[in-house]
């Protein structure tokens, strides 16, 4: 085991010297093989391509160039509008746009890094000019944001069905209702928050008519996680890789035929990001399964699994070791890499206490999203407070309401899946 240790110790070190995650993965990695000695070099190229030829893995470009191509259009505008006129003549309505719009792009991007984006651009400036703090509007959109990776379709889901062999269409399906409540109590902590700071309301006139209008120019974009994800994929009518590419079809014809706002040097840069952001994800899937293949022939996650049911006697305090084990990795690994590391580390330990892999799932999802917006290396609090022009330390006072509520939900999946339909 002195191998495993070596490796963890060298990605550990690397990524707190500021070494990109996966370069910090596969450094470590090599010398693990390295001190291993008994496997040729060659081993490391084929475990680290191999996840890459899962057919379901096709899907992860193209929903990011979805989201690509819907955030930068009209279609974008529409959307938060509409979420304005329904919430924003209530206290906290800013924050809650927020955090209505990224349910309604989460059924598109499945990526929380696209979310934090896309949508934080338009929105962060907006709440600030209003009136709002500036960390407020960092926070509520570092922490709306993991609705993205929470409500199918998502690419941590996607990742965690190619690593544990369960349905992608399974995990998806269990989604639905952690992703609704985590929604349903954001909307309350920016209620809540707004109430205790005093901000102010938007005076967002809201009629039957001007409500239709916004809503039919907003439908093409509800239509996706609706008809695509909801029926197409859920029915069993076409895989989450054709699902994924039916979505780039429809939204280019949204773009072309409908809001005639793309044009082919739009597209070809819309092509560019989007696979500029591809090629980072799909690099830490290459790179962390090589590591979690050196874990697994050094049998780490069985010994891991006998230790544990070894010393904890109930299956309650096997789960929230898993919940803790989850949060402290969240807080320095991105989900992608902690997903494809754990999931082989996790699984036997759940096989042993007689846990569904689909609810094992949810829970790494739901515990890691929190990750995304915690210190020292959340990637939407980041994102968020540079948007906003505002220190990380003030986003992250912000954002004290929304963890607890955030925690909640982890609660309620690791503890009463039966409440939310994960089981």
């Amino acid at each position: 085991m002195i191998e495993v240790a070596l490796a963890t110790f060298i990605f550990i070190a690397l990524l707190m010297a500021g070494v990109p995650v996966a370069f910090a993965i596969i450094a470590g990695t090599v010398v693990g093989l390295f001190v291993l000695g008994s496997l040729p070099m060659e081993a490391l190229t084929q475990q680290s391509v191999s996840p890459l030829s899962d057919y379901s893995m096709l899907a992860i470009p193209f929903f990011i160039l979805t989201a690509e191509l819907l955030f930068s259009g009209t279609l974008g505008r529409q959307v938060i509008g509409l979420a304005t006129r329904v919430v924003g003549r209530f206290r906290g309505g800013v924050g809650m746009t927020n955090v209505l719009t990224n349910v309604a792009f989460s059924g598109i991007s499945g990526s929380a890094v696209a979310d934090a984006t896309g949508i934080g651009k338009v929105v962060i400036p907006w709440t600030k000019k209003i009136g709002y703090s500036a960390g407020y509007g960092a926070a509520v959109n570092a922490s709306s944001s993991v609705l993205g990776v929470i409500i199918p379709p998502s690419i941590p889901m996607i990742l965690f069905a190619a690593a544990s062999g369960v349905s992608v269409a399974a995990v998806f399906n269990a989604g639905i209702g952690p992703g609704i409540l985590m929604a349903g109590l954001l909307l309350f902590g920016c209620w809540f928050v707004a109430v205790r700071e005093g901000f102010p309301r938007i005076r967002a006139k809201l009629t039957p008519k001007r409500f239709l209008i916004d809503l039919l120019f907003a439908t093409p974009a509800i239509i996706i996680p609706v008809i695509l994800i909801r029926v197409v994929l859920f029915t069993g009518i076409a895989t989450v890789t054709e699902v994924a590419v039916l979505a780039v079809v429809y939204a280019v014809a949204v773009r072309v035929l409908l809001y005639h706002d793309l044009n082919t040097s739009q597209l070809i840069k819309i092509i560019v990001n989007s696979a500029a952001a591809s090629a980072v994800v799909l690099l830490l899937i290459m790179f962390s399964s090589a590591l979690a293949w050196l874990l697994t022939i050094q049998e780490a996650p069985q010994s891991l699994a006998a230790f544990m049911t070894e010393n904890f006697q109930s299956r309650t305090t096997v789960i929230l070791a898993i919940v803790l084990i989850l949060l402290l990795t969240g807080m320095f690994l991105d989900m992608a890499p902690a997903i494809l590391l754990l999931t082989p580390v996790l699984l036997p330990l759940a096989t042993a206490v007689e846990m569904d892999p689909v609810h094992l799932g949810l829970i790494m999802v739901t515990t890691l999203a929190i990750g995304l917006y915690t210190p020292p290396f959340g990637t939407t609090l980041y994102i968020s407070a540079s948007i906003g022009k505002v220190s990380v330390i003030e986003t992250t006072k912000a954002l004290w309401p929304f963890y607890l509520l955030a925690a909640l939900v982890v609660v309620v999946v690791a503890f009463f899946p039966q409440w939310v339909g994960v089981i």
